[in-house]
């Protein structure tokens, strides 16, 4: 069994509001019968006490279950609980008729008093307040408030309370009821306001990879559209020429033969472009779309004097650990670090968004989160480190990506540097030495 805390922290953002939210509620319960219900054992006789708790107990039971499916309707994963929430208000009315009546009629005196008064305005204010969970619309939960405060006032002067007494139990209903009332929307708007704000950090990183699947397509229409037009018209004119035996017909079919190889070429030229990531491009691009999507991105170190080669296979690793940050993980701070370390590059992509559960080494399907795969790679995780282990590979590169303490999640890239490229880098590293936008350094 896992502690608490990890139990807590393996949870989503969401998960999280969610849970608090409906643990917010069952505690409402407790607080009703501490509250209310225990004075009581200290100002009426112990078995009296009894069988006014009993029903205030079986009262907040009502409340805490009809709160829980009040908070499904929202969620939308159940229907409106139409009977719960009738039975609710009708319990809360006939226990706080049966409290008021006990003070005229019941035993026990001023005692009585003191102890009845409190419960039927209990009652009432956390039975509206949890009605309240349960509709939608201002003047709805306005009339519900407003109904249980006209309610108690008139039935308390009703069953012989004077007017002070009775205007004073509809004030405190009146009161208590609202500010429960509010309470109970205010968690349902911030709860869906939560929910919404995901949707829409989602739908940003959607809109991201269709701009990019844009961007790709508007090359290649680019690069093509004019070449397949001249060939098409190029062959038209060859089938002409060649139906009318002209030996023009040849040199058509070579010019066409040329163009094609050349489209061939320039279609290479665009894909290789796709494909070989540029390291800064890619530092960038990941500090700009993971600050978009409300993660605390920081990037430290420079590309500058980098081979082409080590700067492709960087720059893949930063592209897939950025993807799965926000594809498997709920992070709210990641660090990327590039750094010289003697005759190496090492590159960090470190993020909090693990989730314990991985952690513990359940990976549970493809994709751990916050790497490109399972932990280490092993079997049952995804194929991400597989393909970034193997891109490392042609560069002599090495990949270690692992929980680590404090509950984060870190990959480090190793690349070993020509002679040349090494000297470079650490004059240039030696200068970068502090975080800032990656957007402020010069790309080779």
């Amino acid at each position: 069994m896992r502690r608490p805390g990890l139990w807590w922290r393996g949870k989503s953002t969401l998960a999280k509001v969610e849970t608090y939210t409906r643990w917010s509620f069952h505690f409402f319960p407790l607080v009703e019968f501490t509250a209310i219900g225990l004075p009581v054992f200290g100002q009426v006789e112990a078995g009296l006490a009894v069988w006014l708790v009993l029903p205030l107990c079986a009262h907040a039971v009502l409340c805490a279950v009809t709160a829980s499916r009040s908070l499904d309707w929202t969620r939308g994963t159940r229907e409106q609980p139409v009977r719960l929430l009738i039975a609710l208000g009708a319990v809360s009315a006939l226990l706080g008729t049966a409290a008021i009546s006990l003070v005229k009629h019941g035993p026990g005196g001023e005692d009585m008093a003191s102890a009845a008064v409190p419960l039927c305005v209990g009652v009432l204010v956390f039975g509206t307040g949890t009605i309240a969970l349960g509709v939608r619309g201002r003047l709805r939960v306005l009339g519900i408030v407003t109904g249980s405060a006209v309610y108690a006032g008139a039935m308390a002067f009703a069953l012989g309370l004077d007017g002070h007494a009775a205007l004073g139990t509809a004030f405190a209903v009146l009161l208590g009821g609202g500010g429960l009332t509010f309470t109970s929307v205010f968690s349902v708007w911030l709860l869906d306001a939560v929910y919404e704000l995901d949707a829409a950090r989602e739908t940003r990183t959607r809109l991201a990879v269709a701009e990019e699947r844009l961007r790709f397509g508007r090359d290649l229409h680019d690069v093509m559209g004019r070449n397949l037009a001249v060939i098409a018209l190029k062959s038209e004119l060859a089938v002409q020429l060649s139906r009318r035996e002209r030996p023009e017909a040849v040199d058509q079919m070579i010019e066409v033969q040329r163009i094609a190889r050349e489209s061939q070429r320039e279609v290479r030229e665009v894909v290789r472009g796709y494909r070989e990531a540029d390291l800064g491009a890619e530092l960038a691009g990941a500090q700009g779309v993971l600050t978009a999507a409300g993660v605390d991105c920081s990037v430290t170190g420079s590309a500058t004097g980098l081979p082409p080669a080590v700067q492709s296979a960087l720059g893949w690793v930063v592209r897939e650990a950025t993807t799965n940050v926000l594809r498997h993980g709920d992070a709210r701070r990641c660090r990327v670090t590039l750094r010289p370390a003697g005759e190496h590059v090492v590159l960090t992509v470190e993020n909090d968004g693990v989730e314990w559960a991985a952690a513990q080494g359940s990976t549970g399907g493809p994709g751990a989160p916050g790497t490109g795969g399972g932990p280490g790679g092993e079997p049952g995780g995804g194929s991400g480190l597989a393909g970034l282990r193997e891109r490392l590979a042609a560069v002599a590169g090495t990949l270690e990506a692992g929980p680590v303490d404090g509950g984060l999640f870190r990959v480090v890239a190793e690349v070993p540097l020509p002679p040349t490229s090494s000297s470079g880098l650490s004059s240039a590293g030696s200068t970068d030495t502090v975080s800032r936008s990656v957007s402020e350094e010069v790309t080779p």
